[in-house]
């Protein structure tokens, strides 16, 4: 054992007269933390560094070195967003963009990189702005409230409410509890103890809620903006008045017909003032009052003199446009009504068929009482009540969750192998203690994620070959008791960050609105301007992890290749083997044009001589030196090749990115 994680394990295979396989070699070894941690290859010269080093320490060593890399939080950060079904569009047949929701993929990758406390990392995205107000950072957090997909068109409002309340619930309880609570909307739960009240009582937390696109400047900020901006909406006001004036028909006109979408006992709402609505009115006023208010071009309606009119007025108000501050930054968040709206238990989970109110309160099978919230900073407190007792360290649920998710990141599988289902019909542990132990490890280490998995990955039990033995494969065929390393294959994302940084083109610029890479020309031709490539090329080149995610169009290569479509919490991906995704690569574009870039990389690199080109490329592509017979192979490929010396390079590079040894 090399770590207090084999003990364990040991324990179990000594119990089928079995053990770990030899420890892999370290050009597998490299490659693998590489993959696991940063999600990206090691260069040749990382790798012969790492073999030469023979110091005790040098495993060691190179975990720390990649866990303080800046790629770490990047790779990191996909887990959980696929987790809290991160989006950057509401999706439903409008899927309208979220202009401002890159920034709470941003708070992820920095708060993995900066291992913040996972109770902390819990507290701020339940309740960032109840407990930590001021902070810029827990208000972003609170993000993860405003990822549920959203039919921002729809006429049912208290419908559109329902669905959101249940996805908050649903994902929040699967997120941080591993439990299907969502069974428990329409009747108690048939196989868990989760009661229906149980399910209303979680819903309860968060029914008052409130989106916004808030600020992100201090109070200091704040003024001095609002200081310019009012000396320039003084010094434009007769303008823009003037264009008001002329355009305001055309918006009556509009918001008319609007408003005529809406059944009465809506549409009224928007004849009653704001402080005189419900708490339930409030909520469903700002619904329709967004759809029917809202501010589109209707310049093209005018009559010729008032355009000619209102562009003479856009074109001085132009002239001023330097004196007016830029928008500030602003963050999807969420926060609260001051008094939320009643909770019922709705009969049958009906919307319709609203039964006794419910007070917001904890699942009974595990602590029978009603949230005790205490209102604060203008808001009731509820979600900072649940945020505390789901990461206190005396939830039994919590610290179990996250690090059987941290196991299944780095063996395939978690030590429960249903990782959002902790119930009934969840699979059983393959390793009870060692799920406590681990849970019990990372309280006692201030939450920290990073601790708990560089216990896992120094772990013999990780380092181990891939390469098994007929006994093991006898005795336990799925590897539930990991007595090899399981192999991997990479997921789309990491397939096209590998192919981008070994053909030298990988831009590891960070943070930021997501960019859009090229897609297929025929898919681009069907979707047109739902998808426009970045500007810049470099932009493209970006990480996967920055690339927009759009509900309604998931970036090809990541589809094919088994990525979720975000709208649902996925605690799991499957893992697919399909024609398909052969075919991809060896017939798109994007991915041939890899291949050539990494040939011509290869030429800059050591020139035309056949030998080396077929050495480098297969070290940059593989990470390894060439067995003889495969350096024989490619170099009498290239001898071969009929095309001209670049065509047959590129071919050689397209083909060593289709290898199993690079997708693995």
């Amino acid at each position: 054992p090399r770590s207090p994680v084999d003990a364990f394990l040991l324990a179990k295979l000594a119990e089928h007269k079995l053990t770990f396989a030899p420890e892999a070699d370290r050009r597998t070894l490299i490659r693998r933390l590489h993959f696991d941690l940063i999600g990206l290859p090691p260069t040749p010269e990382e790798v012969e560094a790492f073999v030469a080093d023979a110091s005790a320490d040098a495993y060691e060593k190179l975990v720390d070195r990649l866990m303080a890399s800046p790629r770490y939080g990047e790779r990191q950060a996909q887990f959980w967003l696929d987790l809290v079904r991160f989006a950057e569009t509401d999706g439903f047949n409008a899927d309208a963009p979220r202009p401002h929701a890159w920034r709470y993929r941003d708070y992820v990758i920095t708060s993995f990189n900066a291992d913040k406390p996972f109770d902390r990392f819990v507290k701020e995205q339940l309740a960032g702005d109840e407990l930590y107000p001021g902070d810029p950072d827990a208000l972003v957090a609170t993000g993860f409230l405003r990822h549920y997909p959203d039919e921002y068109n729809a006429v049912n409002l208290e419908q559109r409410r329902y669905e959101i309340l249940t996805d908050i619930a649903d994902t929040t309880s699967a997120a941080f509890l591993a439990l299907t609570s969502g069974c428990a909307r329409c009747h108690d739960h048939k196989y868990d103890p989760i009661t229906q009240q149980d399910y209303f009582k979680l819903q309860a937390f968060f029914a008052g809620f409130w989106p916004v696109e808030a600020s992100l400047l201090s109070k200091e900020q704040q003024a001095e903006h609002q200081k310019t901006l009012s000396a320039w909406e003084a010094k434009t006001r007769e303008l823009r008045d003037a264009i008001e004036a002329l355009e305001a028909p055309l918006h009556a006109k509009a918001s008319a017909k609007q408003r005529t979408r809406f059944p009465e006992e809506y549409a009224t709402l928007l004849d009653v003032p704001a402080e005189r609505r419900t708490p339930l009115q409030k909520q469903l006023g700002l619904m329709i009052e967004k759809q029917v208010y809202a501010r589109a071009d209707v310049s093209k309606s005018l009559k010729p003199a008032e355009k000619e009119q209102a562009d003479a007025l856009r074109a001085k108000l132009a002239a001023l446009a330097k004196e007016k501050p830029p928008e500030p930054p602003r963050a999807m968040a969420m926060t609260d009504l001051p008094e939320p709206p009643p909770t019922h238990l709705f009969k049958r989970g009906n919307w319709q068929k609203p039964g006794p109110e419910i007070a917001p309160g904890f699942f009974s099978a595990i602590d029978d009482r009603d949230a005790d919230a205490a209102p604060a900073n203008g808001s009731p407190g509820r979600r900072a009540a649940l945020a505390n007792w789901v990461a206190s360290k005396d939830n039994p649920l919590t610290a179990r969750v996250i690090v059987n998710r941290l196991w299944q990141q780095r063996f395939g599988y978690g030590i429960v192998r249903t990782a959002s289902d902790f119930g009934v019909t969840g699979d059983r542990p393959t390793h009870p203690e060692l799920l406590n132990w681990l849970a019990a490890e990372l309280v006692h280490q201030n939450w920290s994620l990073k601790r708990v998995h560089k216990l896992m990955v120094l772990s013999a039990a990780f380092r181990q070959s891939a390469r098994g033995s007929e006994a093991g494969a006898a005795a336990d065929p799925d590897n539930k008791l990991l007595w090899q390393h399981p192999r991997r294959r990479l997921d789309g994302e990491t397939l096209r960050d590998a192919m981008l940084a070994v053909s030298g083109t990988l831009n590891l610029k960070a943070g930021g609105p997501g960019v859009f890479p090229e897609l297929p020309a025929e898919l681009q031709k069907s979707v047109g301007s739902r998808w426009v490539p970045s500007a810049d090329p470099a932009e493209r080149n970006r990480r996967s992890v920055y690339v927009f995610v759009k509900r309604n169009l998931r970036y090809p290569l990541f589809a094919l290749f088994d990525a979720p479509d975000r709208n649902e919490t996925c605690a799991r991906r499957f893992v697919t083997t399909t024609a398909p995704q052969a075919l991809a690569l060896l017939n798109d574009a994007s991915v041939i044009g890899f291949g050539k870039q990494l040939a011509a990389r290869v030429t800059k690199e050591v020139g035309a001589d056949r030998e080396k080109f077929a050495d480098r490329a297969f070290r940059l592509a593989i990470g390894r030196p060439a067995t003889s017979e495969e350096a024989a192979a490619m170099s009498g490929y290239l001898a071969r090749h009929t095309g001209t010396a670049d065509e047959a390079a590129a071919d050689l590079c397209h083909a060593l990115l289709n290898l199993n040894e690079f997708l693995y």
